[in-house]
């Protein structure tokens, strides 16, 4: 019951780039919020994340407008930059102002110098790492929640805290996916004993609180 309901949420998540509106604002937090209990970050830490990429989207629009085409994916304090732009100078300029960021620890500048990319290549990008995701959930080699999957230009990058099993079979996965030019590996191992530890901690940390019981 857990792989479909974990699948369900993935696969959602995956899609809402693609929609536009209110709904799929609404929509994004309530599966964020559901997907939060299985990773491996603590609360803490996904909501720096979440901070990270929105304050560096907005110093990054603020300085560069919308010449560029730029996403911003935080894991762990560590952000990778993809997309799009004009030149090897604003490919810098981004890296500085995420890297200036509060909390930032590491920037991943994957940002390539060229035009925009158009509408059609993104919703291709968005097709591919829902590919990926879903052949992820079908292996059952390990959690696909612990692995992020982000797709630029048919590049597929992978970040997360994985041991080295998990990471061996989330590699072969995206690999073997079709439309996939490239995996580039960025995910974080750790042990097993910390793997179990992280996974025991969040299950207990997402439980609600036991309701109070007043003596009569």
């Amino acid at each position: 019951m857990k792989k479909h309901v974990i699948a369900a949420l993935l696969l959602g998540a995956t899609a809402l780039p693609l929609l536009q509106g209110c709904v799929p604002v609404i929509a994004a937090g309530a599966t964020a919020g559901a997907l939060s209990a299985f990773d491996r970050r603590s609360l803490g830490t996904q909501t720096e994340d979440e901070t990270i990429e929105w304050k560096s989207s907005a110093r990054v629009g603020e300085k560069l407008g919308d010449k560029v085409h730029i996403n911003f994916t935080s894991f762990n304090r560590k952000v990778l930059l993809t997309g799009e732009v004009p030149s090897a100078e604003d490919k810098a300029e981004a890296e500085r102002i995420v890297s200036d960021v509060n909390n930032v620890q590491g920037v991943y500048n994957e940002l390539t110098v060229g035009p925009v990319s158009s509408f059609s290549d993104r919703s291709n990008d968005s097709y591919i790492t829902s590919k990926v995701k879903g052949r992820m959930i079908d292996s059952g080699k390990f959690n696909p929640v612990h692995v992020k999957v982000v797709t630029e230009a048919g590049v597929v990058f992978l970040l997360g805290m994985v041991t080295q099993p998990e990471a061996d079979s989330a590699i072969s996965v995206a690999r073997t996916t079709s439309g996939v030019k490239k995996v580039v590996n960025l995910l974080e191992i750790i042990t097993p004993a910390r793997a179990r530890e992280l996974d025991i901690t969040q299950s207990n940390s997402s439980k609600p609180a036991p309701a109070e019981t007043k003596t009569p």
